[in-house]
C-alpha cells in the first residue's frame, strides 16, 4: 500500500454500496485517476462536499488493487459555487468536464496541459468577467489543439495555402480554399473564423468585438469538428448549444452527412 498526493479537479462521481461513492479525477500529475471516497454519502462525512463536479482539490490518496483509495481532501478552489447557480455557465463547465474526461482516456497518463486548461476555463466561468459561451469555445479549440485535431483557420486544411478562405469542412480540417472545396462545405462570416482565431490565441479583446451572431455562428462550428474529430457526441453539449441559430446546426449536420457519404463510397 503507498500513499501519494496531487492537486485535481473532480470530473464526475458514481454512486457505489450505501454510502460510497467513486470519484474521478484529473490530476496534475499523474493524469486521470478513479479513486474510492467512502462514506461520502453520509451526513457525517468529513469531505462530501469536497469531492463534487468542478471543485478543485489537494487530495491525498492510496493505491488500492483496483480502485484507489481517497484518504483526504484540502479545497483548493471551490468553483462550483459560482457555477451552479446559472445555467448557461453550469452547462458550459459540464461541458469543459466531459470533453476532459473524453480526452483523458488512458488513467494514469498524465496530461498536464489539459489539466491547466480545464482548470483555467473553470476559473474563468467562476470568475463571470467572460461570456460563458466563448470561454467554453477557447476551451474546445485549445483543448482540440492539445489532442491534435486543432482546425485550421488562416491556411487551407488541405493545401496549406495561406488564406483567409471563405469555405470550412469539418471533415477536411477547417477553412479550405476554392480549389479543395469538397461537397457540402459550409461558407461562414467573413468575421467567424477570425473570430475562432482569436479564442484560440487568447485574444480576449478581439473575441469580445465579435457581434452575437458570429459568436454563436462560431460556436457551432467547434462542436461540430469537435464531434466529428471525438466520433461521438458529447451529452453536455447540445444543452449549451441551444442559443446556436438552427440554420448553423443543419449546415453542420449537412456537412457530416456529405462527408459520412463520401466516406462510404
Amino acid at each position: 500500500m503507498s500513499l501519494y498526493r496531487d492537486t485535481a479537479v473532480v470530473l464526475r462521481v458514481q454512486k457505489l454500496g450505501e454510502a460510497d461513492r467513486i470519484i474521478t479525477l484529473l490530476t496534475r500529475r499523474y493524469g486521470k485517476v478513479r479513486a474510492v471516497a467512502k462514506g461520502v454519502r453520509r451526513t457525517t462525512s468529513r469531505f462530501g462536499a469536497r469531492v463534487e463536479p468542478f471543485c478543485h482539490v489537494d487530495v491525498q490518496l492510496y493505491t488500492g488493487r483496483t480502485l484507489d483509495v481517497i484518504t483526504q481532501v484540502q479545497t483548493v478552489d471551490a468553483f462550483g459555487l459560482h457555477i451552479v447557480d446559472d445555467y448557461q455557465r453550469y452547462t458550459s463547465a459540464c461541458a469543459v468536464l466531459e470533453t476532459v474526461d473524453r480526452l483523458a482516456a488512458e488513467e494514469g497518463e498524465p496530461v498536464l496541459r489539459l489539466y491547466l486548461l480545464a482548470i483555467g476555463a473553470l476559473r474563468a466561468l467562476a470568475g463571470r468577467e467572460r461570456d460563458s459561451s466563448q470561454v467554453l469555445d477557447a476551451f474546445l479549440l485549445r483543448a482540440m489543439s492539445f489532442a491534435g485535431w486543432a482546425p485550421a483557420l488562416s491556411e487551407c486544411a488541405r493545401c496549406g495555402e495561406s488564406g483567409p478562405h471563405a469555405a470550412f469542412n469539418v471533415q477536411a480540417g477547417g477553412a479550405v480554399c476554392a480549389r479543395c472545396r469538397p461537397a457540402g462545405s459550409v461558407r461562414p462570416s467573413a468575421h467567424t473564423l477570425p473570430l475562432m482565431e482569436a479564442l484560440l490565441q487568447g485574444d480576449w479583446g478581439r473575441a469580445e468585438r465579435a457581434e452575437q451572431s458570429v459568436r454563436r455562428e462560431a460556436s457551432g462550428l467547434i462542436a461540430a469538428h469537435l464531434q466529428w474529430h471525438m466520433e461521438r457526441q458529447l451529452r453536455s453539449l447540445p444543452l449549451v448549444e441551444r442559443t446556436v441559430p438552427e440554420l448553423i446546426r443543419e449546415r453542420a449536420a449537412e456537412a457530416a452527412l456529405v462527408g459520412t457519404a463520401e466516406d462510404g463510397r
